[in-house]
Parts: C-alpha cells; sequence; structure tokens
C-alpha cells in the first residue's frame, strides 16, 4: 500500500482530499455506532425469535436484554471511544501507540460502569489492576470478538502504516484478547479498513478487502464464510463469518447492517462491525438519516470528534 501522504494528493483531487477521506472515516466509526445501537435491541436472540417479534428488525428503539433507551450503545462503541482517546493522549504526550495508556483506558472506561462489559474484557482488565501486566497468556477462552469491535482506532491512527497497524493492532488486542484468531481478524478488519479509507473511490477498494478476506480464510480456514454457516456467536469466527458474508453479498450499508443483526446472537456487535466496512465504503453522507437522528447525541459527538483527532495523528505521522 502507498503511504497516505502520496495516495492523498495522487489518488484524490487535493482540493477534496482530507474532506473525502473525513467523510469515510467518519462514516465508518459512525457505521460502527449505529449497528450497535440497532442490533443491541435483538443481542441474543435467534433469528426466528426476531422474526416472531420484529418481522425484520430494522429500526433503532432500543430495549433488548440491556433494556436501552433508542439510540444508546454498548461496549462495542464505548470502548472504541476509550481505545481512541487513548491513542490521542499518547500522541499528545510523545507516547505514541503506548501499551499502558490503551490499558489505562480500559480501566477508566469499566471504572465509568458502562451498560455491558464482555467476561473476557473484564478478566483482562482485573489482571492488568492486579498485576499490571499488559497481556496474558495465550489462553483458548480469549476467542471472542472483544478486540476486534474496538479497533477501528487503531486503523484510523495508522492509516499508511501497515506495519504499526499490525503491531498496534495486536498490542490492544493482547491487553484482554491474547489469541491466534482474534490476532488474525482484528489484522484482517484493520488492513481491510485501509484499503477502504485510502482508494480514492472505495469501491475500487473491494476486490483488495475480498483479497485480504481470502488470505484470512486461507491461512485460517475456520473462519471460511461460503457457504456461511449461519452462525453469529461472539467468538470472532463466528462473529467474522456473518460480517463478511453481508458485507461482501450487499455492500450496501443498511442491508449490510440489517442482514447482520438479524442473524441475532452477538447482534450488536455484528452489526457494528458490519457498519463499520460499510460506512467506511459508503461515507457518513450516505448513512440512514432515521438511525442518525436516533443516536444518542453526545456519542455522535465524540465519534466526530475523536475522528478529526485521529486522522489529524494519522496525517501527521
Amino acid at each position: 500500500m502507498l503511504e497516505l501522504k502520496e495516495r492523498l494528493p495522487g489518488r484524490v483531487p487535493v482540493a477534496m482530499g482530507r474532506a473525502r477521506l473525513f467523510d469515510h472515516a467518519l462514516g465508518a466509526y459512525l457505521g460502527l455506532a449505529l449497528g450497535d445501537a440497532l442490533g443491541a435491541t435483538v443481542e441474543f436472540m435467534t433469528p426466528r425469535e426476531i422474526q416472531h417479534h420484529h418481522g425484520v428488525h430494522k429500526e433503532i428503539i432500543g430495549g433488548g436484554w440491556l433494556k436501552l433507551k433508542p439510540g444508546q450503545v454498548t461496549d462495542d462503541t464505548t470502548m472504541s471511544l476509550a481505545l481512541g482517546e487513548a491513542l490521542i493522549r499518547g500522541h499528545r504526550e510523545g507516547r505514541p501507540f503506548d501499551v499502558g495508556l490503551m490499558a489505562e483506558g480500559f480501566v477508566s472506561w469499566w471504572r465509568s460502569k458502562p451498560v455491558d462489559c464482555g467476561n473476557t474484557c473484564r478478566r483482562g482488565i482485573m489482571r492488568y489492576l492486579a498485576d499490571g501486566s499488559l497481556q496474558g497468556p495465550a489462553h483458548d477462552g480469549d476467542g471472542g470478538n472483544g478486540a476486534l469491535m474496538r479497533n477501528f482506532p487503531v486503523a484510523l491512527a495508522t492509516l499508511g502504516r501497515p506495519d504499526m497497524l499490525v503491531q498496534a493492532s495486536i498490542d490492544q488486542a493482547h491487553i484482554t484478547h491474547h489469541h491466534a484468531l482474534s490476532d488474525a481478524a482484528t489484522v484482517a478488519f484493520g488492513r481491510m479498513l485501509h484499503e477502504l479509507l485510502c482508494q480514492a473511490e472505495p469501491q475500487q477498494a473491494l476486490p483488495a478487502c475480498r483479497g485480504i478476506a481470502d488470505e484470512l480464510v486461507a491461512r485460517h480456514p475456520q473462519f471460511n464464510f461460503v457457504p456461511y454457516p449461519g452462525r453469529a456467536s461472539g467468538y470472532v469466527v463466528d462473529t467474522v463469518q456473518t460480517v463478511l458474508h453481508h458485507f461482501f453479498r450487499t455492500p450496501d450499508f443498511e442491508s449490510a447492517v440489517l442482514g447482520a443483526v438479524n442473524q441475532g446472537e452477538d447482534a450488536d456487535t455484528t452489526g457494528a462491525l458490519a457498519g463499520m466496512l460499510a460506512g467506511a465504503l459508503c461515507g457518513a453522507q450516505a448513512l440512514p438519516k432515521r438511525w442518525l437522528n436516533k443516536l444518542d447525541r453526545g456519542v455522535r459527538m465524540a465519534i466526530t470528534d475523536q475522528t478529526s483527532a485521529l486522522l489529524a495523528l494519522a496525517l501527521a505521522s
């Protein structure tokens, strides 16, 4: 991949390069939050239960097992924001991509009493508080999707720096999730985001994204998503299969997100990740207005501010 500073003037007209990049980066981050807010209503339900209660679940109405307000988000979004703040702080303090700051960011997030915290994330945060270690030993129980769901800020902050993407993604992942499949998925989705955000025409990035997905499957056949197995649990393999199936089958934003969340199970995370990829493809201007109008205003503002700051960090590197 070309360096970002080479791509912007070379692949996008200079006068609109940064504006387009900001729109698509913001689309990815807001898309993550929209998928999270939509999917939380039907988290842990089966497709049949969703159909019985909602027909096709397609509106942000809150509720669900967490009894959320309409537009409220879960740990998918709030952990991402916590990680993003740690990256911005590290840049400000001359400690770029400092893993200790990432861990402290997760501690501050946990102490804020979020509406939800996955067991593996909680265990990793408690280990860090107990002994200061920034990763535990590799563990079969760490194969959930918690590291993957929150990695967007790393992908944005490392645009044009693929080596740093890999290192920072794995560093933040291992604070809570030390598992080869989690690592592979987190890095692969980051690489896809780089393609979607660095191409002058994001639609041109789809073949490269499919190539990254196929490479992931070749290295780890567990991720094979053709034919789609139909599972959407919090296991990182099931999550990745669900997201890639719906994103590549219908990269239209609303269709991709609706397809993912209506599979139920870990619907907030599959919805968030489908929204992230599809939002990077379409940009913020193309996101459904009725969903954006429902999204918590504070979350929208925090995402907008953080997108700007992380993008400035990437462009300054």
